[in-house]
């Protein structure tokens, strides 16, 4: 009888990236432990936010643990979704899961920098975070969701591509709450600017969707 050679996929250093990103989850859970249950309920009701708009913002720490771990998560999900759809192995190509990072990460400082210059040359710095903080905190929430879909795609729907869809449109779903949170605790504001909210929404909302679903269909 002989011995037939059989190539097994490299998926270690994806289990050691959901790991890395377990342990963040944990320590933000260990040490922000009324933060991290309230969070949990933020599509129900706005108390976090609440809570926390004026404790640091941006720079509190387990703001920051959360937005580590959704690129983190928000990356590896574009990434296991594309070879699903591609129908290729996701072990096979570590690079191209550090480049989805990469713009993931370009993005988020894009934006960033885009609303922050907005608040500076407008006198309207404080509106601008409260915006940031707003929108970082649903993208999380969203990361937190794809930590979940991305162990599920990985280890229990392999090949599974209608769950790709299904997983897609809720994490799109999260953030579109949150996008009408904001429009409603701002309405006063963006009401007179109305054409400069929607000029908002087609470059920095809708054209990044039309950017990945073109990315995931290859």
């Amino acid at each position: 009888m002989n011995l037939i050679p059989r190539d097994m996929p490299n998926w270690d250093w994806i289990t050691l990236i959901l790991f890395s990103s377990l342990v963040i989850i944990t320590v933000g859970k260990y040490f922000f432990k009324n933060s991290f249950f309230v969070f949990l309920m933020l599509p129900f009701n706005n108390k976090y936010l609440t809570l926390n708009k004026k404790k640091g913002k941006l720079v509190n720490g387990f703001h920051i643990l959360l937005t580590i771990s959704q690129v983190i998560n928000i990356s590896l999900f574009i990434f296991l979704s594309r070879n699903r759809l591609l129908e290729r192995d996701p072990g096979a190509n570590i690079t191209e899961f550090w480049i989805v990072t990469g713009l993931v990460l370009g993005f988020i400082l894009v934006k960033i920098i885009l609303q922050l210059g907005n608040g500076f040359f407008f006198e309207n710095h404080t509106l601008m975070l409260d915006l940031i903080f707003e929108k970082l905190t649903y993208f999380n929430y969203a990361g937190l969701i794809a930590f979940v879909a991305n162990i599920f795609l990985m280890y229990i729907a392999k090949g599974n591509i209608p769950a790709v869809y299904v997983i897609f449109i809720l994490l799109v779903i999260v953030n579109l709450v949150g996008l009408g949170n904001m429009f409603r605790h701002h309405q006063k504001l963006i009401v007179p600017n109305l054409f400069y909210f929607i000029l908002y929404l087609c470059t920095l909302e809708i054209a990044p969707l039309v950017i990945l679903i073109s990315f995931l269909n290859g």
